[in-house]
């Protein structure tokens, strides 16, 4: 499969993250923090907010580790603003997810869970 066709395929899975009402920007990046896409809404820039959200992952999933827990299933930040939610999606990347502070998380969880499934094999 070439890089532009993943590419857009990356593309469709965050479009179709993005059509859930809460969810106000979503990326997916390799598990060392380079942006592969992102569906933004001119909320920022794309390359800061993977590059940090996966130093976090990668935290907790040393921590967790250290503890013996094992590898975390997500990373959860909430705010007062919103909630940020990161998920492996594959051995090579990972799926951020920025939500507005009433979000409900079953729906988002869920939907992550199947987004973070076909990301697993287009990578």
């Amino acid at each position: 499969m070439s890089a532009s066709s993943t590419s857009e395929m990356l593309g469709k899975v965050l479009a179709d993250l993005g059509k859930i009402g809460d969810v106000e920007a979503s990326a997916v990046a390799t598990r060392d923090g380079l942006l592969m896409n992102a569906d933004m809404h001119n909320m920022g820039d794309p390359e800061t907010f993977v590059a940090m959200s996966a130093t976090m992952l990668g935290a907790a999933e040393t921590a967790a580790t250290e503890l013996d827990k094992g590898i975390p299933n997500r990373v959860i930040v909430e705010s007062d603003d919103g909630k940020l939610i990161c998920m492996g999606a594959g051995p090579k990347a990972f799926l951020v997810v920025m939500t507005a502070p009433e979000a409900g998380l079953g729906l988002v969880l869920v939907e992550m869970a199947k987004a973070t499934e076909k990301i697993g094999k287009l990578i």
